[in-house]
């Protein structure tokens, strides 16, 4: 918990980090790979996880060099069995390089998780930046209001609607605003975009309701329609269909080569002992 007006929170275990961080180390060797950066995606990152919600932690790793130099490429993504209610997978970092040129939201949030369990600071930093420099407006907001219409589409017509579905659609809502009143890449945490985008106190009020709610409740938890957030969303829908954004920079495909090329020379000179 914290001073904001929402509450927020991002429960991990101790017991379960240390077997996070165990996994990681474990796939490392299996793949030999180097993890530069692993963090807590999902409900947890976003700060309203269920007492049943899952550990989904995903991870960007980068590969030997011989990999990069193969006639066909290799698989670019690690995925570990599901084991209880831990979800690990993570992605190559030339399949993360290309993804980010894209402004791949789901990329971006990682990159913004609350949650990090582990990172090699210089390298994500820089990572970051390229991000930032990079994040195209246009892309981002396309991806948040066709994520929250078709979450309302699917979740929000009937009267009886699961608590987490509400937030399901409110946070791309917002992560759309975000990006309309230029600000950039959107938050991850959902306490922080929902305070800067709105200054309805009665509608706060009512979406604080439902996060005490969810945060006690099972995943499956359902309710009655919450008719404040239904009405706001509802308008919230009508008003981003009709904007448009426009982007500011382009991304620098030079500096994601560049930045490729020193961090698969790096990992090789520390691998054979050289660094």
């Amino acid at each position: 918990m914290n001073n904001e007006a929402l509450i927020s929170a991002h429960p991990i275990e101790p017991a379960m980090r240390e077997q996070i961080l165990d996994s990681l180390q474990r796939l490392e060797v299996d793949h030999d790979v180097k993890v530069l950066f692993a963090c807590e995606s999902g409900s947890r990152g976003w700060g309203f996880a269920s007492p049943d919600s899952d550990y989904d932690v995903r991870f960007i790793y980068v590969n030997r060099l011989s990999w990069y130099l193969t006639v066909e490429s290799g698989r670019d993504v690690i995925e570990q069995p599901i084991s209880g209610d831990l979800d690990v997978n993570g992605w190559d970092l030339r399949k993360t390089l290309q993804l980010l040129r894209q402004s791949n939201p789901t990329l971006l949030e990682w990159l913004r998780s609350p949650i990090v369990y582990l990172e090699e600071a210089d390298t994500v930093a820089r990572l970051r930046a390229l991000a930032e420099d990079g994040f195209s407006a246009v892309r981002g907001y396309h991806h948040y209001v066709s994520m929250a219409k078709k979450n309302f589409r699917e979740h929000l017509r009937g009267e009886e609607v699961r608590y987490k579905k509400y937030l399901y659609v409110l946070r791309p809502l917002l992560a759309a605003r975000w990006i309309r009143d230029g600000r950039g890449v959107p938050p991850m945490r959902f306490a922080e975009l929902a305070e800067a985008t709105l200054d309805d106190r009665a509608l706060l009020d009512e979406i604080n309701r439902l996060l005490q709610v969810k945060m006690r409740a099972g995943e499956a938890a359902t309710s009655p329609r919450w008719v404040g957030i239904h009405n706001f969303i509802e308008n919230e829908l009508e008003t981003a269909g009709a904007q448009l954004v426009v982007d500011s920079s382009r991304p620098d495909t030079s500096m994601l080569d560049a930045f490729l090329y020193e961090t698969v020379q790096k990992n090789e000179r520390e691998k054979n002992g050289t660094d």
